[in-house]
């Protein structure tokens, strides 16, 4: 017997109105790449090399040279020994035929003088701060910043303090090999880069002085929070006197009004939410290649396998913005990461000492626009009375336009030695307006009360776009380190 056709099509009806929500696969795919055997390919750290290829520094000391990854065919990779020997391999630059890597105990330069494919020259270019063996001491190198110069940001002795020369310190390396003193106050860095304008910053990792993995811009002459490594100022007199030491148990905003070096962090990489340790920083100058977000930063976690987006502006002379949710599903815990002219973001990484939610113990890994333009919020710009947003698609005007929409809610952190902390001071506002912009692509918010130094938590679960897609991440956390004044 043939199936009636109404019966058939009221069965029907519910599967093909309930579309499948948006998912971040949808918009951004991730290409994982087999690695050599019997190597440990931890990556700490990738550059871009002439002819399409790639460098990676590992934390196991060496540094590779790979082609093809640019290919749509993954299994064309290539792999070459470059150099082994090193220690942690935590930052790589290229100039003028060289690499220079910067590893705990220096900035090594490195050449392929007989073209083999194997390094055969070794110089070192600096060497000046102090290593004691500890294994928390770090360095995390920079690419050449538009100065010419190396940044290289130096980790506590054992995560709390600076037991040997520099260490919680940021330090340039000039081409001549001098090494400057140029910020105090670095706990735990987990990565370092640049934004378009090649402003200088460094993510660093929650503990004493730091409820939370923040992204912090690195400004000559700062003190960026830990005042652990302060006795070396002693030895920087290019710095001026040291800062006084902050309260214990404040709140940044307040410490800022008594230490005029102190610089808030730009970004709050809020704890357990958008990560627990914040590692690379790539900008996207692909003009348009890595889809719809150019000039903005892309922040990975080592320990939640993720990548994450941020807006910055300047408002009263500092630096704050926003932090969204990005991409998630990445094998191992993100270290390195770079971003070539295609459009193409490298990442790697490694789970040993910490753990990760990707499970596996190392990675090397692509990711690439699909094409596809996903809804979502694409600035948040911060106003007197509140916030302007823009989106990457037009809004459905009428969900946009209701106050009811929107959600948010405000807090901060103790400004504290003791290690982390949970969000306190909590303040829920009214968003009492909501206006939207005759382009539909942007929102005007006001809010009551903004309170200065807190993040602003905001949730747009009701949102649509024109076309009745919610976004793809409907939370966005701002911290608002300036209220401006219009």
């Amino acid at each position: 017997m043939k199936p009636f056709p109404i019966l058939a099509a009221l069965f029907l009806t519910p599967v093909l109105l309930c579309a499948a929500p948006p998912q971040e696969s949808d918009y951004y795919s991730i290409t994982t790449f087999n690695t050599p055997d019997g190597a440990a390919m931890e990556v700490g750290s990738i550059e871009l090399l002439p002819d399409n290829k790639l460098a990676l520094g590992t934390r196991r000391g060496e540094i590779w040279t790979v082609s093809n990854a640019q290919d749509a065919d993954p299994s064309k990779v290539k792999y070459q020994l470059f150099a082994s020997g090193q220690h942690e391999v935590l930052g790589l630059a290229y100039k003028d035929g060289s690499l220079y890597a910067t590893n705990r105990y220096e900035v090594l330069r490195l050449k392929d003088e007989d073209n083999d494919g194997r390094a055969d020259l070794f110089e070192t270019v600096c060497d000046q701060w102090g290593v004691s063996g500890d294994y928390h001491e770090y360095a995390f190198g920079s690419r050449f910043d538009k100065n010419g110069d190396l940044w290289v940001t130096l980790c506590l002795t054992g995560s709390f303090s600076s037991n040997i020369d520099f260490r919680g310190w940021a330090m340039r390396i000039k081409p001549d090999g001098t090494m400057v003193p140029t910020c105090s106050g670095i706990r735990s860095p987990g990565g370092i880069g640049f934004d378009a304008d090649g402003e200088v910053y460094y993510t660093d990792n929650q503990g004493p002085w730091h409820g939370a993995c923040t992204l912090q811009h690195l400004i000559p002459g700062s003190f960026q929070g830990h005042p652990g490594g302060f006795k070396w100022y002693d030895k920087a007199p290019n710095m001026g006197p040291r800062p006084v030491l902050p309260h214990d148990n404040s709140r940044m905003v307040t410490e800022r009004e008594r230490i005029k070096e102190l610089i808030p962090p730009a970004v709050y990489m809020v704890h357990g939410k958008i990560g627990n340790s914040s590692s690379f920083i790539v900008c996207d100058l692909s003009k348009g290649k890595f889809g719809p977000f150019e000039t903005q930063l892309f922040i990975a976690d080592q320990s939640h396998s993720n990548i994450s987006r941020v807006f910055l502006e300047e408002v009263n002379g500092i630096k704050q913005g926003v932090v969204f949710p990005f991409l998630k599903g990445f094998k191992s815990g993100l270290i390195g990461g770079r971003m070539n002219d295609q459009g193409q973001l490298f990442a790697g990484g490694s789970d040993r000492g910490w753990g990760s939610k990707g499970g596996k113990p190392f990675d090397f890994e692509r990711v690439q626009w699909t094409g596809k333009v996903p809804f979502e919020v694409h600035e948040m710009h911060a106003k007197p009375d509140g916030f302007e947003l823009s989106f990457t698609e037009p809004v459905d005007e009428r969900s946009a336009a209701d106050p009811a929409t929107y959600s948010m809610r405000e807090f901060t952190y103790s400004y504290r030695e003791e290690y982390g902390g949970p969000e306190i001071a909590d303040v829920v506002p009214k968003i009492t307006k909501a206006v939207v912009s005759a382009d539909k692509k942007s929102v005007r918010l006001t809010i009551e009360p903004l309170t200065k130094g807190h993040i602003h938590e905001l949730h747009l679960d009701g949102l649509k776009s024109a076309q009745n897609q919610p976004l793809v991440h409907a939370v966005g956390y701002y911290t608002l380190n300036e209220i401006p004044k219009n």
